[in-house]
């Protein structure tokens, strides 16, 4: 073999040589690049319940990691764009937290709101939230949702606001929940509403003055008055 055919040999060998090394070693750093992202995603989803998709997003993360990582196990897709840890502990009012984390202009009301106060004897099977006149209602598999549209400004008044989850919850307070129920007595039933307004104030879940401000807000103080009249006699 000439020294020339031997010099393009060599110059060949060393170009593969170099060109399998690159090769491991982007596969390297891709792999590491990988398991820092799922790690950063697994510490999200250990400080919450509940991780949105969005939330890792909001962390400068790839959302094609919870993909990854729900189809090795380590975390289970609650809800569409909802993820959470394996096995992890569920409170009572976990729905709320899973409609809150998807429908964040909305708070939650009436029956739902009666059921985290602790107030009458309402058990719901669908979350019921409130959301702004004009938004798109909202489509949701799971779980089942009861809209009702509100102002923008009747949304802002008298909302408390609860972590479930790890999931900022927004929720009307006691007080207004009573005074809605009387407000959306045709959806819900005036017995609901006299329930509620009976069993609040033996619980001392509000006070009158409240009552009264978040009734004259919402015009219904004229016709609360005889029921309130007749608990507090």
């Amino acid at each position: 073999m000439g020294q020339r055919m031997r010099i393009e040999v060599a110059f060949v060998l060393y170009q593969s040589t170099f060109t399998l090394i690159s090769q491991h070693n982007a596969h390297m750093k891709a792999t590491a690049t990988s398991t820092t992202h799922e790690q950063q995603v697994l510490r999200l989803a250990s400080a919450r319940t509940l991780l949105r998709a969005r939330d890792v997003a909001l962390q400068g993360l790839p959302t094609i990691t919870l993909t990854r990582l729900v189809q090795v196990g380590k975390l289970e897709r609650v809800a569409r764009g909802l993820y959470g840890l394996p096995g992890a502990e569920i409170s009572e009012h976990r729905s709320l937290a899973e409609v809150s984390a998807r429908v964040p202009k909305g708070v939650v009301c009436l029956l739902s709101a009666l059921r985290v106060h602790e107030i009458g004897t309402q058990a719901p099977f669908e979350v019921w939230i409130a959301i702004p006149q004009h938004m798109v209602t909202p489509r949701l598999d799971q779980p089942a949702i009861r809209v009702v549209r509100m102002s923008d400004e009747a949304l802002a008044d008298g909302v408390e606001r609860l972590n479930i989850d790890g999931v900022e919850v927004p929720i009307f307070n006691a007080a207004r929940t009573i005074v809605d129920c009387s407000r959306f007595r045709n959806k819900i039933g005036l017995d609901v509403a006299l329930e509620a307004l009976r069993d609040g104030w033996r619980q001392h879940k509000f006070t009158m003055d409240d009552l009264w401000r978040h009734a004259t807000r919402g015009r219904v103080a004229n016709v609360m008055r005889p029921y309130v009249e007749a608990i507090t006699a």
